[in-house]
């Protein structure tokens, strides 16, 4: 699962970006740097992983991460193909989360395409863009509707008058999730405005008040989008330094939570992550899965053939852990639990997979 990283140009994508995944990707003052996206994954700290490898002593730790997709700059106008418009909504049509940043730094060597600091103006075209390339999609699938519905097809019928409240909504200015469309149709025709979203206030060094915060947070609210305020240049910097010094960079200038780490959390629960862990001497690795995920399923994600040949789960809980200092302990206790096909994945358990092929 991907999450695409969107914007109007210079507000900070492209370095968000390189931030994240250290790919070193151009991020330079002029719109369209990035013609293709860009692919990062930005792994996830978890401190339950360094307790379950010393638990278990184990020889490499691997976290799970989150897939980050650098899309270029939109402009007003790309729903009609401006500034290559229909290439990068294209491109968004094919993740399953946004990430919008939006500008709330100041800086005369860095172009501003709205000329001053906007950011509600901002969100609104990026929304609007994303609305009229909607509504583009309804229109045109209602028109090959259409000709099967004047036939008399009933199915073609029933989703004719679908597709004609939807376009009434876009039209309206409400979005696919405002609208709380059926999924099946949101997959069907892969509204833009259907997907999940948060949005990243790109600050300055000193942050930015919560005046200049309040209407975008409020806006984030009432969507029920996500919301992250970091300083990606800040952030940039930090990933220049050695590993060790990083900490104390972060406690010199007050910063008490990476914003990476903060961002890469957000990105989990934007995307209704889940996270399991599989734990032994040779390696402790966790792993991200859709919540509602089945056990054969998750096994899926280590390995085909342990989905294929399941036979059923082991699993303890992480609190459990904690709580009784090892895997032997839990098991006198009677805590390792035996879950076959249909148990659904829970945050925090530790398996190991039966399996015959």
């Amino acid at each position: 699962m991907e999450i695409g990283i969107v914007g109007l140009p210079n507000v900070g994508k492209s370095s968000l970006f390189n931030a994240l995944t250290g790919a070193g990707i151009a991020a330079e003052n002029f719109p369209f740097t990035t013609i293709e996206p860009n692919v990062g994954v930005v792994p996830i700290d978890d401190e339950r992983l360094v307790v379950l490898a010393e638990k278990n002593k184990s020889v490499k730790v691997a976290p799970d991460g989150i897939r980050f997709v650098d899309i270029a700059g939109l402009v007003e106008g790309a729903s009609k193909g401006e500034g290559l418009g229909n290439k990068f909504l294209a491109h968004i049509r094919g993740v399953d989360a946004i990430c919008h940043v939006v500008r709330f730094f100041s800086d005369n060597n860095v172009v501003n395409v709205l000329s001053e600091l906007d950011p509600l103006k901002a969100a609104d075209i990026i929304e609007t863009e994303l609305l009229l390339a909607d509504l583009q999609q309804a229109e045109k699938a209602m028109e090959r509707v259409a000709k099967v519905a004047k036939a008399g097809d009933k199915a073609a019928r029933d989703k004719y008058a679908i597709l004609d409240d939807i376009i009434k909504g876009f039209n309206d200015g409400k979005s696919a999730r405002a609208q709380k469309l059926d999924l099946a149709i949101v997959k069907e025709y892969q509204f833009l405005t259907a997907k999940p979203m948060m949005y990243v206030l790109n600050t300055d060094e000193g942050g930015a008040s919560e005046e200049q915060l309040a209407p975008l947070k409020a806006r984030a609210k009432e969507e029920g989008a996500g919301i992250v305020e970091l300083c990606t240049k800040i952030e940039a910097e930090i990933l220049e330094l050695p590993e060790e010094e990083r900490a104390s960079y972060y406690a010199d200038v007050g910063i008490t939570s990476p914003g990476l780490t903060r961002l890469a959390k957000a990105g989990k629960d934007l995307l209704n992550l889940i996270c399991f862990f599989t734990s032994g001497p040779t390696e402790t690795r966790a792993w991200l899965i859709p919540k509602g995920t089945k056990a054969p399923k998750a096994a899926g994600k280590i390995h085909s053939d342990i989905e294929r040949g399941f036979i059923r789960a082991e699993i303890y809980r992480y609190d459990d852990l904690i709580k009784y200092g090892s895997e032997n302990a839990i098991r006198q206790e009677g805590l390792v639990s035996l879950e076959g096909k249909e148990y659904e994945m829970q945050e925090g358990d530790i398996v190991h997979f039966r399996f015959s092929v």
